[in-house]
Formats: structure tokens, sequence, C-alpha cells
């Protein structure tokens, strides 16, 4: 072996070394999901955990309301803020994806602050984050390969609040640079870009985000599972949003999202004038009579590092309101204490149906799964992904003789599915498929489909975690059916 195969060799063996490592704990991620973030009541020690169908709750006495509104004592006051349910899930997800924790304690909500913010959806969690620390005149670099629902709200729905996103394409970090400004606040991507799911190189993204642009890296986690599949926080990633509704879920019940604070980035940077990039987070906070948290002896950067998520739960989630119902907050829990056990499964279907479906040559034209070797992100995924992972959605285009009858067959193939559900939803325990370019993508022009990756016969598959015989025979049936 020569000394360049030794080498390349030698960084594979490191890499896969370094990801194994992110995914150990001092406990393991099933005995984290089911027993962490949850102290027993003193009075009924009820072990599941309760839901607190409340809109408020009653103070102690005046001082103790004053307290609590002046953040000099924790506690829950009112449920768009905080509710005693909804810090269970957001104990047990901060902990899952692999964020420090420092003010976690023994999770006695009087005391302790979650990593994590649990919000009403995976979007509301998106808008929440990002309106922490930016405002108008900002702008931030997003990879243009984004879920659609994702893109209008960056392009359309920010740009309405005077906030722009400058689009690259995750595969080549190197355009950075040349979109970036003084005003630029971040670095945007997902874990698995849907629908092509290219993995980014998180390594890479923080070091431009750290080093360069002085800017935190923030990554849509939902394909990741929770910090199953992936945990970003662990290569680089200061910021994890995610929508809930999928696999932590699992069971299409409910609709969820949540921020995850990886509590590595320092909010006190400055401009090259010597100003605040960030005087949202780092300067006088108005609304708090100018407190300084960002320095606070037990919020601040010094401190815990957990003035981000503190703030997007005091500041955004108070003002902008998209809180989570302690009920959802409760079903999402139950799909905490599974996610492991259907997480394993999933991937295992995917990586064996997407090999099956390539195999079928004459009816399918591509499939494109990070499990498979001819996959550009093949080597990334086992690089960063829990050993063994690539995640559980594909896309594969059947064949035609023009791309007239490839879209033709694309929808004849939905249609013919018995058992597989068609709707826009991805992580349900169920086998879902769906048409990306006359639905989820719809709302995008033909050239950002093309930039997102999106194909006019494309078929999304979140392989559910059914028997494999069931779905690959339900899918042989509909492939027949369309192409006959």
């Amino acid at each position: 072996m020569d000394a360049k195969l030794k080498a390349s060799a030698a960084a594979r063996d490191a890499d896969a070394e370094k990801a194994a490592m992110a995914y150990k704990d001092t406990k393991g991620f099933n005995t984290i999901a089911l027993h962490n973030g949850h102290k027993l009541d003193t009075d009924n020690r009820a072990r599941a955990v309760p839901i607190f169908q409340t809109t408020s709750f009653e103070f102690k006495d005046a001082d103790h309301g004053a307290k609590l509104f002046e953040l000099s004592q924790l506690g829950p006051i009112y449920t768009r803020i905080m509710n005693p349910t909804t810090h269970v899930l957001e104990y047990k997800i901060a902990e899952l994806e692999g964020a420090p924790c420092k003010a976690h304690g023994d999770y006695d909500n009087a005391a302790t602050l979650p990593n994590s913010l649990a919000v009403a959806s995976g979007q509301s969690a998106q808008m929440h984050a990002l309106m922490t620390f930016m405002s108008a005149g900002d702008n931030f670099i997003a990879a243009s390969e984004l879920y659609g629902g994702t893109v209008t709200q960056l392009k359309i729905s920010f740009k309405q609040l005077g906030i722009e996103a400058r689009m690259f394409d995750v595969t080549k970090p190197e355009q950075i640079a040349s979109l970036a400004d003084e005003n630029t606040k971040c670095i945007y991507v997902e874990t698995l870009a849907n629908p092509s799911y290219n993995v980014p190189e998180f390594e890479e993204l923080a070091r431009i985000a750290h080093d360069v642009l002085k800017v935190p890296l923030v990554v849509d986690n939902t394909f990741g599972m929770g910090g199953y599949t992936c945990r970003p926080l662990k290569f680089g990633a200061d910021i994890i949003v995610e929508s809930a509704t999928k696999w932590i879920g699992g069971h299409g019940t409910s609709i969820g999202g949540v921020i995850t604070d990886g509590s590595s980035f320092d909010w006190r940077v400055t401009k090259a004038d010597g100003s605040l990039k960030f005087p949202l987070v780092a300067g006088p906070q108005a609304s708090y009579h100018g407190a300084d948290f960002a320095n606070h002896p037990v919020f601040g950067c010094d401190a815990t590092n957990t003035v981000f998520i503190l703030l997007a739960r005091v500041k955004t989630l108070r003002d902008m309101g998209g809180a989570l119902s302690p009920f959802n907050a409760f079903q999402l829990i139950q799909g905490v204490e599974t996610l492991a056990l259907r997480g394993k499964a999933h991937n295992e279907n995917a990586k064996e149906l997407a090999a099956w479906l390539e195999a079928q040559k004459t009816v399918v034209k591509k499939v494109s799964h990070p499990s498979l070797a001819s996959h550009p992100s093949h080597e990334r995924a086992k690089k960063y992904f829990r050993p063994g992972c690539f995640g559980s959605v594909l896309t594969f285009e059947i064949q035609g003789k023009d791309a007239a009858e490839e879209l033709a067959r694309g929808k004849k193939f939905i249609d013919s599915l018995s058992m597989c559900a068609h709707l826009a939803n991805v992580g349900d325990a169920r086998t879902l498929v769906i048409h990306p370019a006359s639905t989820t993508h719809q709302q995008l022009t033909p050239d950002e489909q093309v930039a997102a990756g999106v194909q006019p016969s494309m078929v999304r598959v979140s392989v559910g975690y059914e028997e494999l015989a069931d779905i690959k025979a339900d899918m042989e049936a509909a492939l027949a059916a369309a192409c006959k």
C-alpha cells in the first residue's frame, strides 16, 4: 500500500473512531430517553410524566411572583413560556442531542434551565431560533437544498421582516465567503439535505462559521432523529432546530418543534468597529430593564452559556408565542421513550430498501440514499452519523422514455400503492410516500426545484418499520402497475 492509500485509510479510521465517540454517553441513549429529565414530584410520585394541562401557575406570595418575573428565580409562570410537562421533553432532547446541559442539575424546574426549548412546530423552531439573534438588516447563509417549507419561510417570510437568506450549494462550502458581509449572522444547513440527502461537511462549515465569519452554525437535525442518527453538536454545530413531529414523536399524532443550544458560541463577539455583532443576545435587554444576560453569573457565556436558549424562551417565545401544548409535549415524550428502538429499525429497513430499489434496473432510473456507495455523501455519512446509520428517507426516479412519461409513471406508482401511505410527512412509524415536485416543493420555481435537488419524476419514501418484505411487495406491485 503506497503512502497516499495509507494516509487515506488512516484518516477514515480516525473519522470512524471520532464518529463512534460522538454517540457514547455516560448513560446509554435508551436510558437517557427513559429516565432523564423527570424528577418525581414530592407529593404524588407519579412514575409517568404528568400532564400539567394548565394555562398558569399560582405564586407562593407576592415576592415569589416578582422573583420569577425578574428571573432571579426560575419556575413556571405561564404555559406559553414554560410548563413542567414540556420541560421534561426539553431536558431529554437536549441530552439526547449531546448538549453539555450544565444548568440541568437534578431537573428541578425551580432551580435549573433546559438546554432545549420546545415550541409549536419545526417551522416555529426555525423562526424562534433565528429571531432570537437576528433583526432587520441582517442576513444569513443557508443551504439551497432545504425542505420546501423552510425555503419559503427563509426566503419570503423572513424577507418581509428585513432579514435576507443567501443560498449556497451545501456541497461547496467555498461559496460562503463571497456571500457574507459584516451583517451575516449564521450559516444554516440541514443534516440531510432534502431531498438529495447530501450530508454537509460539518467540521468545515463550523471552521468557516467560527474562524472566518465569527457566527454560529445552525443545523436542522430533523432527519438526525433527535440525536439518534446524527449529533451535529459533536461536530461543530452551535444550535440545533428540528421538527419533533417526525421521528421524535414517531407516530404522526402531534406537531412540535425543538431548539437546542450547544452552549458553544460566545455571543459577545464584536465587529471590526468594536460594536457587538449580536446585540440582541449580548447587549442590554430592553424588556428586562437593560439587564446584561451574556455576562450573567449563571446564564452567561463564561458560566453555563445558556444565554441564547434563555432569551429564546423569555423574550422570543414570550413575544412571538409559538408555544407547544402540554398534551403534545406528553405525546412527544412517549415517542422519545422508544426513539432508539424505532431509529434502529428505520435505519435498517431504509438501508435494505435502498439496495433493493437500486437493483431494479429495468424500472428504476436512480436511487438516492447515503447508504449506497454510489451516493456522493456515502463517506461523509459514515464520518458523521452513528455507525451503521444512514437515515431513513430516500428518493428514487422511475424509468421512462422521456420526462413526461417519467412524471406520469411516478404519479401512477403512488396511486398504485396499497399499504404505503401517501401524505406530506416523514418520520412516521409507517412507510410514507410523496411526489415532491407537485407537493412539498410545489411552491418553488422549476429552477429553485432543481437547485433543491427535486426532479420531476422523483418519489420520496420515508421508510417505516413494517416488515421489510411487505414494503418491498407493495412497491414491487406498484412499480409493475406504473410501468406496464
